[in-house]
C-alpha cells in the first residue's frame, strides 16, 4: 500500500532566494505515509484520541488519532503533550506502520528530547519506509543523522529476494512500482510462494537476474528507481544539511536525470549552491547523534 501523507502540500517551482527554500523543508509533511487518500476529519474526542493511540487493533482508527494528534501539534496545542507517551510506545512498535507514523507525528514537535531520541533510534530501522521518515523528522530538530538515508532516496534501491526458489517477475523493465507492490514471486517446492514486494515507490529501474532463475535468499532481484516525491524531499533536506561527500548525488540532479521534471533540477542546484556555500564558509552541518 502507497505510503504517502495525509495532505500533499502544492507542489511549487524553487525561488532563487535561496531563503524560501528553507520553508518547505521546515514544515515538510512527510510523502511517503500510507494513508494519503484517506480522510481524517471527523474530530475525535480526548477519549477517542486515547483509546485509538492506545488500542492498536484498528489500525486505521490508530492512524485518524495519529493525523489529529499532528494538526493539533503543528497549531501548538499544548493538551497534545498528553499523548506523547503513547508515540513514544508505537514508536517501539513491532509493526513497521506504526513505527513509520509515530516517526512523522514526533517530527511535529521539535522541542521534545525525547522525541527527538526516539527518532535516533527509528533512522536506523529495518524498514525504509521508517528510516526515511524518521530521517525527514530529525531536520526539524537541527540533526543531520539522516544524511545517508537521504543519499539512500537518490539511488536505486535494491529489492531482495525474501527466500530462496524459482522467480517469476510480474513487472517489466520500466513500469511503474508503488509502495507495496508485489514486484515478483518466487516459489520453492512445496513451500507457499512468496511475493517479493516493494517497500518504496518509483520505477522498475531493471531485474536483476532472468525470469524463473533461481535465486537464493538476500539475492538482489530487482532495482527500483528513485521516485519523484522522494527525490524531492532528500534534495530539500540535504538543502539544510547535506556535506561534501553528498554532493556527487546532489550535483548528479542539478544537472538533470532523465524522466524527472524540471523542479528536480532546479531543487538540486540551489541544494548543491547552499552545500558549497556551507563549506566555502567554514560552516559546519548540523549535528549528528
Amino acid at each position: 500500500m502507497p505510503m504517502q501523507s495525509p495532505a500533499q502540500l502544492p507542489s511549487r517551482q524553487p525561488k532563487r532566494n535561496l531563503s524560501i527554500a528553507l520553508v518547505p523543508v521546515l514544515l515538510v509533511i512527510i510523502t511517503f505515509l500510507f494513508w494519503r487518500q484517506t480522510w481524517f476529519g471527523t474530530r475525535l474526542t480526548d477519549r477517542e484520541m486515547s483509546q485509538y493511540l492506545t488500542d492498536t487493533s484498528v489500525p486505521h482508527k490508530t492512524q485518524h488519532a495519529l493525523s489529529q494528534l499532528a494538526e493539533r501539534m503543528t497549531r501548538g496545542d499544548a493538551s497534545a503533550r498528553q499523548w506523547y507517551p503513547q508515540v513514544l510506545a508505537l514508536a517501539a512498535n513491532r509493526e513497521a506502520e506504526f513505527r513509520l507514523m509515530a516517526a512523522w507525528v514526533m517530527g511535529q514537535d521539535n522541542h521534545s528530547e525525547d522525541f527527538h531520541a526516539a527518532l535516533a533510534k527509528l533512522v536506523g530501522d529495518s524498514d525504509p519506509m521508517v528510516r526515511r521518515n524518521a530521517a525527514l523528522s530529525l531536520v526539524r530538530f537541527g540533526d543531520a543523522a539522516g544524511r545517508a538515508e537521504f543519499r539512500a532516496m537518490l539511488e536505486p534501491f535494491p529489492l531482495r529476494a525474501t527466500q530462496g526458489g524459482t522467480i517469476t517477475y510480474r513487472l517489466r523493465e520500466g513500469d511503474p512500482v508503488r509502495s507495496g507492490t508485489a514486484v515478483a514471486r518466487i516459489v520453492s517446492g512445496e513451500n507457499k510462494p512468496v511475493d517479493v514486494v516493494a517497500p518504496v515507490a518509483g520505477e522498475l529501474a531493471g531485474r536483476m537476474v532472468a525470469d524463473q532463475a533461481t535465486v537464493a535468499a538476500g539475492d538482489v532481484v530487482a532495482e527500483i528507481s528513485p521516485g519523484e516525491d522522494q527525490v524531492w524531499e532528500a534534495l530539500r533536506a540535504l538543502y539544510l544539511v547535506g556535506a561534501e561527500e553528498d554532493l556527487a548525488d546532489v550535483e548528479r540532479f542539478a544537472r538533470g536525470v532523465t524522466g524527472m521534471p524540471d523542479r528536480i533540477r532546479q531543487q538540486a542546484a540551489l541544494t548543491a549552491q547552499a552545500i558549497h556555500q556551507r563549506m566555502q564558509s567554514g560552516q559546519s552541518t548540523p549535528s549528528q547523534h
